[in-house]
């Protein structure tokens, strides 16, 4: 039988690992419960799916790229956190290339890891803002609205050879352009109708660039995905700055099943329950709707995506802020409770759970990463090294999942390191 080993870890993981015992995070096991008991044992657990597809990449037998997709917050909107999980994985099983990239950034400012090199004429929707905006989303949670004709954005490839445009088929928005090296390898033929739509396209040998263009103002992107079809990790960071599972019901049906149908995960992972935490603290939210919300999340995106595995990652630790004043640092009173519930309704619907908050060091933990200067100002936001803290605390985790679970076989019972057992709802 296949034996699970710890996979080959970056060289910058002793660091890392020795900050992480310096600020008092002892890490956490991932929660994966059996979700098909047999017998005395288990016939699969919840992360069985994402763990047998890096058996296949460990044993050089994979077919194809082994896909996640990373939902959450502003907590991974800026790609550090899961970067370091892609940067791991990587490392250990080879990388399939990049996969679902934006056409610009979300806002005017930060770097462009997730999106094109350079680009001009667009305008950002995220389904993170407080009024819907007038378009369905994609899976991205983000669109961009041509504010031009001749609307741009410039790629850099990486050798690829088949690449697929994101598109919304909105009235009057005009058609799309994707070209590399002066040569046109597709054109949207828009309808008007309001679906969102694919355009898939073949890169030229050799190409160094690709360009999507917007022959007239109005036209909508929804995300360009750039890959090989070479085994490897590809982790798709599908973040958006204030968003929670309430929220992602805002992706539309259709192209949730289609895009998720196209990227074939192997993998489903949120980070949901710090932007959940503040508004029931402002009473904009309370712990029932929570609950409906993350489920829906939960069985909308599974149905999807049947055949991929599912973890939910808790909230971080969180206190107050600034707008507190003298009680800045005093933890949100709420976050217990939300991270009891997402728990909860994790394993309820057949989902791992990684409880950051433990993993970081339980109450107090944002304290001490506030005082060792990885907080930024709002005191909501890690940066510097305490994101490759945090990145380090759920790679390491999954990792760990990984080696100690045993694979399973068709029709095999064999006992699971994790004593939770559940019902799925259905």
């Amino acid at each position: 039988m296949f034996r699970r080993v710890m996979p080959v870890r970056p060289d910058r993981i002793g660091v890392v690992q020795a900050q992480a015992e310096k600020l008092g995070a002892p890490g956490a096991r991932v929660e994966d419960p059996c979700v098909t008991p047999s017998g005395g044992g288990c016939a699969r657990t919840a992360l069985a799916p994402f763990f047998t597809a890096l058996d296949a990449l460990a044993a050089g037998t994979a077919s194809g790229p082994v896909v996640i997709e990373a939902f959450g917050n502003s907590l991974i909107a800026g790609d550090r956190i899961v970067d370091v999980l892609r940067d791991d994985l990587s490392t250990a099983y080879g990388s399939a290339g990049r996969g679902v990239l934006l056409v610009d950034r979300m806002a005017p400012y930060g770097g462009r890891g997730r999106t094109s090199a350079s680009s001009s004429g667009w305008q950002p929707r995220t389904l993170g803002e407080l009024r819907a905006p007038p378009h369905a989303f994609g899976i991205s949670g983000v669109y961009h609205v041509a504010t031009r004709a001749k609307a741009r954005s410039r790629f850099k490839l990486e050798g690829e050879a088949r690449g697929t445009l994101w598109w919304l088929d909105v009235p009057g928005g005009g058609a799309l352009t994707v070209m590399s090296e002066g040569q046109v390898l597709a054109r949207t033929e828009p309808t008007g109708d309001g679906a969102s739509r694919a355009t898939a396209f073949v890169l030229p040998e050799g190409g160094r660039t690709l360009d999507v263009v917007a022959e007239g103002q109005g036209a909508v992107v929804q995300g360009v995905v750039l890959q090989h079809a070479r085994p490897g990790i590809v982790l798709d960071t599908l973040g958006v700055p204030s968003s929670d599972a309430g929220l992602y019901a805002r992706i539309d049906g259709a192209a949730l099943t289609s895009q998720l149908a196209e990227r074939a995960p192997k993998l489903l992972v949120f980070f949901l329950g710090g932007n959940e935490s503040k508004r029931i603290e402002w009473k904009r939210l309370d712990m029932e709707k929570l609950r409906a919300d993350l489920s829906a999340l939960l069985r909308r995106t599974r149905a999807a995506a049947p055949q991929s595995a599912c973890l939910l990652v808790g909230p971080m630790d969180a206190v107050r802020g600034p707008d507190a004043k003298a009680q800045s640092l005093t933890q949100r009173p709420s976050l217990e409770a939300v991270n009891a519930a997402e728990r909860e309704v994790a394993l309820a619907e057949g989902c791992a759970f990684f409880d950051f908050y433990a993993a970081m060091g339980g109450k107090g933990a944002l304290v001490r990463f506030h005082e060792a200067g990885f907080m930024h100002e709002d005191l909501v936001h890690p940066r510097g090294a305490g994101l490759d803290v945090l990145g380090h605390l759920v790679t390491d985790a999954l990792l760990r999942a990984y080696v100690e679970t045993p694979p399973f076989a068709p029709g095999v019972a064999v006992a699971s390191p994790n004593e939770t057992s559940v019902e799925v709802t259905p």
